[in-house]
C-alpha cells in the first residue's frame, strides 16, 4: 500500500511539473490532463474553448503592441525600439517616348525670327509670344487633359496641342511676325492733376468704356480731341508728367516705367544685454512711388489694339510714432520710439482693346501722389491741417502712331486674324 500511494504521489508531482512547464512555455494555460472529460465530447468541447481564448486574445494584440514587445523581446524590457516610418514617394513609370494623342493633338513649329530679329535689345523676345498665347488659352490648357506642350527659343516656338488651340497660337504669333506693324508704335503718358475737375469740359467728346478695376474710369477719344485736352492740361498749375511724351513702345514688347524708391524706418528693437544701451534698432524698408508695365500688341489689319496694363501706387502717408519702455540698468527709465507706417496703395492689372483710330484715357481716380516733394516740412508737419496727404487724379493716355493701313486691306501673310469679338473672355 505504502508503495501504491508513494508511485500516485510521484505520478502527481510530474503531472504538476509538465503543467508549470507548458505554462512557462507561453502554451493554453486551459489544458487538461487526459482522463478528465465526462463525456465523448468533452475532448473536442475543451479543444473550442481553447480556440475562443487563443483567438481573442490574439485578436487584442495591436501591431503596435506587436512591434514594441518584439523591440523589448529583442533589446531587454526596460527599452523599446524606435518605429522608423519611411516617407512615402511618388511612383515613377518610364513611358514611351511617342506623345500621346487622344484628343488629336498635333505637334508644330512656328518661325519666329521675323519679330525676334528686329527686336534689338531684347533679352528674350520670343517670351512675349509665350506670355501672350497663355493669356489667350488660359494657363490652364497647358497643365491638363489633353496633353499639350509649348516652348520657345529665339528662332522658334513649338506647340503640340489639338487643331482648335494651335489656331489660337498662330493667331497670335501672326500678330508679332507681321511686318506691317513695324511702322506703328505706342505712346505712353502718365500724368496726375490735383483737382478732377478737368472732367467738365472733357466729358461731352469722351465715350466711355467698360472696365472691371474698381474705381478705374476708361474713354475713349478722337486723336484731334485728344490733343486739345493734353494742351489744356499742360496749361493746369495742378498738372505734372511722370515720364517722357516722346517715349515710344514698338508694338509686341513691353516697357516698366518705375518710380519706386526705398524708404528705411525703425519697425522695432531687439533686445541686447551684452551691450550699452541694452537694444538695436531694428530698420524696415519699403518702396513708394508708382511702377506700370505696359504690354501692346496690333492686330493683324492694324485696327485695333489690345494692351496689357500694370499699375501700382504706394504712398507713405506719415510714420505713426509708439512708445516703447525698454528698461536698463544704467537707465531705468528708458524709452524708445518706433515708428509704424500709414500707407495708401492702388493698383490696376487689366487687358483693354480699343480701335487705333482712338486714343484710350484711363483714370485711377484720386489716390496716392508720391512725391519726395510731398514729405512736407518739419514746420507743416507739426500743423495737422498743413500735414494732410498729397491726392491726385492719376491718368494714363495711350496712343497707337505710325503710318496706319485702311482696315479694308488684306493681310501679307496666308492667315488672316480680323478682329471682330473679344475672345480672351475677360482674363488678362
Amino acid at each position: 500500500m505504502r508503495c501504491i500511494n508513494f508511485s500516485r504521489c510521484f505520478m502527481s508531482a510530474m503531472a504538476g511539473l509538465i503543467f508549470s512547464a507548458h505554462v512557462a512555455e507561453g502554451q493554453d494555460t486551459n489544458w487538461q490532463p487526459a482522463g478528465t472529460t465526462q463525456n465523448r465530447y468533452g475532448d473536442a468541447v475543451s479543444k473550442g474553448r481553447r480556440n475562443v481564448a487563443n483567438s481573442s486574445a490574439a485578436s487584442r494584440i495591436t501591431p503596435l503592441a506587436a512591434t514594441r514587445a518584439a523591440g523589448a523581446r529583442g533589446s531587454g524590457s526596460g527599452n523599446l525600439a524606435p518605429i522608423a516610418t519611411a516617407p512615402q514617394r511618388a511612383r515613377v513609370t518610364e513611358k514611351s517616348a511617342t506623345l500621346p494623342q487622344t484628343a488629336g493633338q498635333v505637334f508644330r513649329a512656328y518661325d519666329i525670327r521675323p519679330y525676334t530679329l528686329r527686336s534689338v535689345g531684347a533679352t528674350r523676345p520670343e517670351q512675349s509670344i509665350v506670355d501672350w498665347i497663355l493669356r489667350e488659352t488660359g494657363y490652364e490648357a497647358w497643365h491638363t487633359e489633353p496633353v499639350g506642350l509649348l516652348t520657345a527659343t529665339r528662332e522658334t516656338l513649338s506647340v503640340y496641342h489639338t487643331p482648335e488651340m494651335q489656331a489660337m497660337c498662330a493667331d497670335i504669333i501672326d500678330r508679332f511676325v507681321n511686318t506691317r506693324a513695324d511702322q506703328c508704335a505706342f505712346s505712353l503718358r502718365l500724368v496726375t492733376i490735383r483737382n478732377p475737375n478737368w472732367r467738365t469740359r472733357a466729358l461731352p467728346f469722351m465715350t466711355p468704356i467698360p472696365v472691371q478695376s474698381p474705381g478705374v474710369q476708361g474713354w475713349l477719344v478722337a486723336k484731334e480731341d485728344a490733343a486739345l485736352l493734353l494742351a489744356e492740361m499742360e496749361r493746369r498749375t495742378d498738372h505734372r508728367e511722370h515720364n517722357s511724351p516722346n517715349q515710344l513702345i514698338v508694338n509686341g514688347q513691353s516697357i516698366v516705367l518705375s518710380t519706386m524708391r526705398p524708404r528705411t524706418y525703425v519697425k522695432g528693437i531687439v533686445p541686447t544685454a551684452q551691450s550699452w544701451p541694452g537694444y538695436q534698432p531694428e530698420m524696415g524698408k519699403l518702396e513708394e512711388g508708382f511702377a506700370m508695365e505696359f504690354s501692346p500688341l496690333l492686330s493683324m489689319d492694324l485696327a485695333s489694339a489690345d494692351a496689357i496694363v500694370k499699375l501700382r501706387l504706394n504712398q507713405v502717408e506719415k510714420m505713426l510714432p509708439v512708445k516703447l519702455d525698454i528698461p536698463s540698468v544704467v537707465t531705468p527709465n528708458q524709452r524708445v520710439e518706433i515708428e509704424v507706417p500709414q500707407m495708401t496703395t492702388a493698383n490696376l492689372h487689366e487687358r483693354f482693346r480699343w480701335p487705333t483710330e482712338k486714343v484710350l484715357v484711363l483714370s485711377m481716380g484720386v489716390v496716392a501722389a508720391p512725391d519726395p516733394k510731398n514729405r512736407g516740412n518739419l514746420l507743416t508737419n507739426a500743423v495737422p491741417i498743413f500735414n494732410s496727404p498729397a491726392r491726385s487724379d492719376a491718368l494714363l493716355i495711350v496712343e497707337c502712331k505710325g503710318n496706319l493701313t485702311p482696315a479694308t486691306a488684306t493681310a501679307t501673310t496666308s492667315r488672316t486674324a480680323t478682329v471682330t469679338t473679344p475672345s480672351f473672355h475677360g482674363r488678362y
